[in-house]
C-alpha cells in the first residue's frame, strides 16, 4: 500500500512540474506498477495476484475511456463539417449594440451544447467567432475567452456525456460493484450550480480579467500604420547600425518591433544590437515613412519569397495578355491603374496568428519537419505557448496544442489556411468558410446518438462507437482524420490512471485514506465529509487532471460512503461536480489551454478568476447536499 501511494505522490509531482511530457510519465508509472505487481504479488482468496498485468491493462478496453475515444472522433466529425456553422452564423453581427448580446448567447449556446458533445469542438468553432464580436463590441477578447472556456466546463457537469469525468466516474463505481450513473441523475443540480456559476462568468468574471490586446495588435500602436518587413541584404546600407538611445540613426521615423535572425526572435528594447546581414526587421511605419524607405533603400520592403511571388504573378498576367493580344482581342486586355504604395504595402504582407489544434498533424513536429512556409507560403515570426513568447530557435521547437503562432503573409495565404482543420486563424481576415453539404448528415448522427444514449436503447459507448462509425462510413471525415482526433494524452492518461485506481483500491490505499478522513477533527457528520471531498477533489483537479482525479477519487469516496453509512451515488456525485472544477489553472482542462493563447492569459488570471468560481461551486453545492439530498 505505501509503494503504491508514494507512487501516486511521484505521479503528482511529475504532472505538476510538467518536466515530461503527460504521456511519458504514464507510460512510466504504467510499467513500475505493471513489474511491481509481478514482483510482489497481491493474492485474492483463490491464490489470483490482483495486480498481474491483465488487470492492471484492463483500463485500456475500459468503456468509459473507449466511449470517451469515439465521443472525440464524433466532435472532430462536427469541426471538420462544421455542422454548428449555421447556429453560431446566427450570432454574428457587426452592430456594436447588438455584439453584446450575440456575446452572451453564444456563452449560453456553449454551455447547452457541452452538456450533449464534447466542449473541445465547441470552443475551437467558437474562439474566432468571439473575436469578431470582441471587434464589433469594442472590448478586448481577454475579456471573454476565459468565460468561454467556463461556460464549456460548466455545462459539462450536468449529464453523464457531458464529460469524460462524468463517465470515469460511473465507470469505476461498476468495477467496485455499484449500479452505473444513469444519463441524468444528477442534471437538476448540475443545472442549478451550472446556472449560478454562469451569472458569476457573465456578471463579475469580466471585471476581473485583464485588458491584453493580441500579439500582432501590439506591433502597431495606431491605425495608421502600416506593418512591413525589412529583410536585410548583405550589400544593405543598414548593415552595421547600432541601436542608439532606443532608435536606429539612419530609420528615425520607424518603430522596429520584432528582428528575426538566423530563426531566433530578439524583441525590444534593441539598445546596442548592431544590424546584420540576413536579418529580418518588423517594422511598424506611417505611409509617407515607408515611402522614403522605399526611395532609400529600394528592394528591401519585401522578403526574397515574397518578390518571387509577384515576379510570377506579373509573368503570368503578361503572358495572358500577350494570349489575348495574339488572339486579336484588344479590348478584352486588362488595363490596370498604377499600383499605389499602400495597396503594394497590403498586398504584400498581413499578420495574423493561427492556434495549433488538439487533433493537429503538426503537433510535436518542428517548424522545419511540417514545412510550414513550403506548405502554406507564410512566415512564422514568432511562437507563444501559453501566452508567452518562445524564445529558443523557431525551428526547433517542438510544437504542441495550442500554441499560437505569427505568421506574415498575403490575404490570399491567411483566408488559405482557414481551410486547413491543423489549424485555427485566430485574427487577420475575417472571410466566411461555406458550410459542406455534409454538415446536415453529420448533425443528424450527433441528435441521434445522443437521444438514444439519452433514452436508454443503447448505452453510451455502444451509441458513439455506432455514431463514429456510421460519421466515418459517411464520408463526414476519414480514417485518417478520426485517428488524429483520438488524444494519446487522455488515452494514456486514463489507462495509466486506471491502472494505479485498481492498484490502490486492491492494496487497500483507498480504504486508508478515507479512515484518515473520517479521523479528522470536526468532520464527524456527512455533511462535513462531503463539504471537505469536494474541495479536496477541486484542488486535485487544478494541479493534475480531471480525468485522474476522477480515477483515484472514486474509490476513496465510496468508500467513505460505506463508512458513514450514506448513500454511495451522493458522494459519487460530489466527485463529479468537484473534478469538473477545472477553473484555476490552465492544465486542468483542455478548453482552458485552447483559450490562454487567443486571450493572452498568464498563469495568475486564471487563479485569480478560477478560484472565486471554485468558492462559489463550494457554497453553492453545499445547499445542494443539504436540502437536495438531505445530509
Amino acid at each position: 500500500m505505501w509503494v503504491v501511494l508514494l507512487l501516486t505522490g511521484l505521479a503528482a509531482v511529475s504532472f505538476v512540474r510538467e518536466k515530461f511530457p503527460i504521456e511519458v510519465t504514464s507510460v512510466g508509472l504504467l510499467t513500475v506498477l505493471l513489474l511491481f505487481g509481478q514482483m510482489f504479488p497481491v493474492l485474492d482468496a483463490n491464490g489470483r495476484n490482483q495486480l498481474d498485468a491483465a488487470s492492471l491493462l484492463i483500463g485500456f478496453a475500459n468503456p468509459a475511456l473507449v466511449a470517451v475515444l469515439a465521443l472525440l472522433v464524433m466532435g472532430q466529425a462536427m469541426t471538420q463539417t462544421n455542422a454548428l456553422r449555421p447556429v453560431t452564423k446566427l450570432f454574428m453581427t457587426s452592430d456594436r449594440r447588438w455584439a453584446w448580446i450575440s456575446i452572451f448567447g453564444i456563452l449560453i449556446f456553449v454551455m447547452l451544447m457541452s452538456a450533449f458533445m464534447n466542449n473541445t469542438p465547441l470552443v475551437i468553432l467558437t474562439i474566432p467567432i468571439l473575436q469578431g464580436l470582441s471587434e464589433s463590441a469594442g472590448i478586448s477578447e481577454s475579456r471573454i475567452m476565459i468565460p468561454l472556456s467556463f461556460a464549456a466546463i460548466l455545462g459539462g457537469m450536468t449529464t453523464l456525456v457531458g464529460s469524460s469525468t462524468n463517465m470515469l466516474v460511473s465507470s469505476a463505481m461498476i468495477e467496485l460493484g455499484y449500479e452505473p450513473l444513469q444519463f441524468f441523475d444528477f442534471f437538476v443540480p448540475g443545472m442549478f450550480m451550472a446556472c449560478v456559476g454562469f451569472v458569476y462568468i457573465i456578471v463579475i468574471l469580466p471585471r476581473l480579467l485583464p485588458d491584453r490586446t493580441s500579439l500582432a495588435r501590439q506591433l502597431v500602436d495606431n491605425e495608421k500604420e502600416f506593418i512591413a518587413e525589412l529583410d536585410v541584404a548583405s550589400e544593405s546600407k543598414l548593415v552595421g547600425m547600432e541601436c542608439l538611445d532606443g532608435s536606429f540613426p539612419k530609420l528615425p521615423d520607424l518603430k522596429v518591433r520584432l528582428i528575426q535572425r538566423s530563426g531566433h526572435l530578439i524583441l525590444p528594447p534593441f539598445e546596442g544590437y548592431v544590424i546584420e546581414p540576413g536579418d529580418i526587421m518588423i517594422v511598424a511605419a506611417t505611409r509617407d515613412t515607408l515611402a522614403d524607405i522605399l526611395s532609400q533603400y529600394p528592394g528591401y520592403l519585401l522578403s526574397e519569397e515574397e518578390e518571387k511571388v509577384m515576379e510570377t504573378r506579373r509573368q503570368e498576367e503578361k503572358v495572358i495578355e500577350e494570349v489575348l493580344l495574339e488572339e486579336g482581342d484588344k479590348d478584352e486586355v486588362p488595363v490596370e491603374p498604377p499600383v499605389t504604395l499602400e495597396e503594394k504595402v497590403e498586398e504584400t504582407r498581413i499578420l495574423a496568428e493561427v492556434m495549433i489544434t488538439p487533433a493537429s498533424r503538426m503537433i510535436d513536429m518542428s517548424l522545419e519537419q511540417v514545412g510550414f512556409h513550403r506548405q502554406f507560403g507564410a512566415i512564422v515570426l514568432g511562437i507563444q505557448r501559453r501566452a508567452r513568447v518562445v524564445r529558443r530557435r523557431l525551428g526547433r521547437i517542438r510544437l504542441e496544442a495550442g500554441d499560437v503562432l505569427l505568421v506574415a503573409g498575403t490575404h490570399a495565404v491567411i483566408d488559405a489556411m482557414r481551410n486547413n482543420q491543423d489549424l485555427i486563424v485566430l485574427s487577420g481576415s475575417k472571410r466566411e468558410l461555406p458550410v459542406p453539404k455534409k454538415a446536415p448528415l453529420a448533425a443528424g448522427i450527433m441528435v441521434a446518438v445522443i437521444a438514444m444514449a439519452a433514452s436508454g436503447l443503447l448505452s453510451i459507448p455502444v451509441a458513439a462507437i455506432a455514431g463514429a462509425v456510421t460519421l466515418i462510413a459517411t464520408d463526414c471525415l476519414n480514417v485518417r482524420q478520426a485517428v488524429r482526433a483520438i488524444d494519446r494524452k487522455i488515452f494514456l492518461l486514463v489507462g495509466s490512471m486506471l491502472a494505479l485506481g485498481a492498484a490502490i483500491q486492491v492494496t487497500g490505499g483507498a480504504r486508508f485514506i478515507a479512515d484518515l478522513m473520517l479521523q479528522m477533527p470536526y468532520l464527524d457528520t456527512p455533511f462535513a465529509i462531503a463539504a471537505v471531498l469536494f474541495l479536496v477533489v477541486a484542488f486535485c483537479t487544478n494541479v493534475l487532471s480531471n480525468n485522474a482525479c476522477a480515477i483515484l477519487f472514486t474509490p476513496i469516496a465510496l468508500n467513505l460512503a460505506v463508512n458513514l453509512g450514506v448513500d454511495p451515488f451522493i458522494f459519487a456525485v460530489t466527485v463529479i461536480f468537484a473534478a469538473n472544477c477545472s477553473f484555476a489553472s490552465p492544465i486542468g482542462y483542455k478548453t482552458n489551454l485552447l483559450v490562454m493563447g487567443p486571450g493572452h492569459y498568464r498563469f495568475r488570471d486564471f487563479i485569480k478568476s478560477g478560484v472565486p468560481l471554485i468558492l462559489i461551486l463550494w457554497l453553492t453545492y453545499l445547499v445542494i447536499a443539504r436540502y437536495y439530498y438531505g445530509l
